[in-house]
C-alpha cells in the first residue's frame, strides 16, 4: 500500500479533530502540539480537507476548525481521497504500462488489492475510530501531556523533517 505522510498525517489529524471538536472549534496549533505534525503542513493539509468539504473554517478569536458534518458521516477513504493520496499498490499507477508499456503479469492482481485498501477505508468512519478503546487511552494521554504543560517539548527534529509531498 502506498499511504504516505501526507494521507497518515491528515487521518491522524481528522481524527484528532473529531475527538476534540465537542468542544468548540480546534486550533491547528493544538493539533500540531498533540500529534506533533508541523504546523504548516497542517495548514496545507486542512486547505485540502477544507476545499473536499469535509472541515469548516471559524475565523476570529476562538476560532479553528469543525468537521463539516458528524464524525461517522466521514470514512477514512474521504480522508485520504481528499489530500490527493494514492492508495495505488501498482508500480505503474494503474496506467496498465508496468512492463514496457504493457500490463505486467501480476497488474491485476496489485489493482485488485488496491481496490480492496479504499474499499476498506471506505467503510470506517472517524465515529468507529473514537469508539475504540485503545484510540481513546492514547488520546487522553495526549490531553494529560497537553495540560501538564508538555506540549512545549514537541521533537522538533521531527518537525524539520516534515517537508510537503
Amino acid at each position: 500500500m502506498k499511504l504516505t505522510t501526507k494521507g497518515r498525517y491528515a487521518v491522524t489529524a481528522m481524527l484528532d479533530l473529531a475527538l476534540h471538536g465537542g468542544q468548540g472549534p480546534v486550533t491547528l496549533a493544538d493539533i500540531s502540539a498533540r500529534q506533533e505534525i508541523s504546523l504548516s503542513y497542517l495548514e496545507q493539509l486542512f486547505s485540502r480537507l477544507r476545499r473536499r468539504e469535509l472541515v469548516d473554517s471559524i475565523r476570529g478569536p476562538g476560532g479553528g476548525y469543525l468537521l463539516s458534518r458528524v464524525a461517522s458521516d466521514i470514512f477514512i477513504a474521504d480522508v485520504v481521497d481528499a489530500v490527493n493520496e494514492s492508495l495505488d499498490t501498482t508500480r505503474c499507477g494503474n496506467k496498465g504500462d508496468c512492463q514496457n508499456g504493457e500490463k505486467c503479469l501480476t497488474h491485476h492482481l496489485w489493482s485488485d488489492l488496491s481496490d480492496q485498501i479504499h474499499q476498506f477505508l471506505s467503510q470506517i468512519s472517524l465515529a468507529d475510530l473514537m469508539e475504540r478503546h485503545e484510540i481513546r487511552q492514547v488520546a487522553d494521554r495526549q490531553n494529560r501531556r497537553q495540560v501538564d504543560g508538555g506540549s512545549d517539548t514537541i521533537n522538533t527534529e521531527r518537525l524539520i523533517d516534515q517537508a510537503p509531498a
